[in-house]
């Protein structure tokens, strides 16, 4: 990849009008926002000043086009399907959910049909539905709800688009810090990526062998590798865990999160990082360690025996730019004395651009 086509890519991006090109009402501002602005390299809107994820621009292509990008190449990949015609592109098999109830009257009987945008995926629908009612009514995916508005935003939040894809930055200056970038991506994708999985306690070991075998499918698939072999080996060959918590011998399961009893009789979340046989969650508990949010569409990234978000997990390996929220791969930028890092032409005030060291009218 090339400097020259990675700005001119992103030139056509910003005159596209950024985030699909929508005026998308700022959810703070609401009737007192004309529509989303976006400032040429802050992530925010001109028109009001607040973020971009307060605006929460986009559509459902946009969302599973992101993250068919993130879990590409991952072992998370088979969560996503190959487009069509699109040269390599995947697109997030994202499991949506249709709950029909009937209405019970004297008249001819009729049915209301409920529609999540998101539920863990390979659940029967009961299952699914428990899962959703361990969380307040407030959070639950259901289309057209604020319940859905705040998964898109914590999309945006956690998983920015800026954070896995050069051509969505626009302060990379050289072809060093694309290629520093495009490497931290792909170690990242290979040692840290993962999305929870649902389950009753006890079910580790079934979700373990389930894990195994497609990365001995993938090992296959990639045969015409050299190294091919060496991978099947080493996915089919781990050990389960010899810690004196095989399943089967437990008398009850903890939260590795709270530490609180889980029941065998309520879905439990598992991370296939962290070990199947090692650790589960509560769903409420299944947060980054850093913000405490729930994790979107339980996509975590476990570093030092933590679970952490993307933008949380992406900042403990780079420093983060407080002016346009990029991640800093240059060399030189600046620390200021509260802490927060900047590129050295970010550090400068909202209306005028003037240096922050400097004061000014605003």
């Amino acid at each position: 990849m090339s400097l020259s086509s990675a700005v001119e890519k992103m030139s056509i991006k910003q005159s596209a009008g950024g985030a699909g090109g929508r005026a998308a009402k700022c959810v703070i501002c609401k009737g007192s926002c004309s529509g989303f602005q976006p400032h040429f390299w802050r992530k925010a809107c001109t028109a009001c000043g607040c973020s971009t994820v307060d605006h929460a621009p986009g559509n459902d292509l946009d969302d599973d086009q992101l993250m068919g990008r993130l879990l590409a190449d991952s072992p998370c990949s088979h969560l996503t399907a190959k487009v069509k015609g699109g040269g390599g592109l995947r697109m997030y098999k994202r499991n949506r959910m249709i709950v029909t109830n009937p209405v019970v009257s004297r008249k001819d009987p009729t049915f209301n049909t409920t529609t999540y945008d998101w539920a863990p995926a390979g659940l029967n629908q009961k299952l699914a539905m428990q899962y959703m009612e361990l969380f307040p009514p407030s959070q639950h995916t259901v289309s057209g709800t604020d319940g859905a508005l705040q998964r898109r935003r914590q999309l945006l939040t956690q998983l920015p688009a800026y954070d896995q894809d050069p051509m969505k930055c626009q302060s990379l200056s050289s072809d060093e810090e694309i290629s520093s970038m495009l490497l931290f991506v792909k170690q990242y994708k290979q040692e840290a990526l993962g999305v929870g999985e649902v389950a009753l306690p006890g079910e580790g070991a079934a979700l373990e062998e389930a894990a195994m075998q497609r990365a001995a499918k993938e090992a296959k698939d990639r045969s015409d590798r050299k190294d091919a072999g060496r991978q099947q080996d080493a996915k089919v060959s781990a050990s389960p865990s010899t810690n004196g918590m095989e399943e089967s011998s437990k008398a009850q399961y903890r939260c590795t999160g709270c530490r609180g009893e889980v029941s065998t009789e309520s879905p439990a979340v598992y991370a296939e990082r962290a070990g199947y046989r090692d650790a589960l969650w509560h769903p409420t508990c299944f947060t980054c360690s850093e913000c405490s949010q729930g994790l979107v569409d339980l996509v975590y990234f476990w570093a030092q025996g933590k679970l952490l978000c993307g933008r949380h997990y992406c900042q403990t390996a780079w420093p983060r730019c407080s002016g346009c929220d990029e991640l800093i791969f240059c060399k030189s930028f600046l620390t200021s004395e509260d802490g927060r890092t900047w590129h050295l032409y970010h550090y400068c005030c909202w209306k005028c651009g003037q240096s922050l060291d400097t004061p000014c009218e605003h």
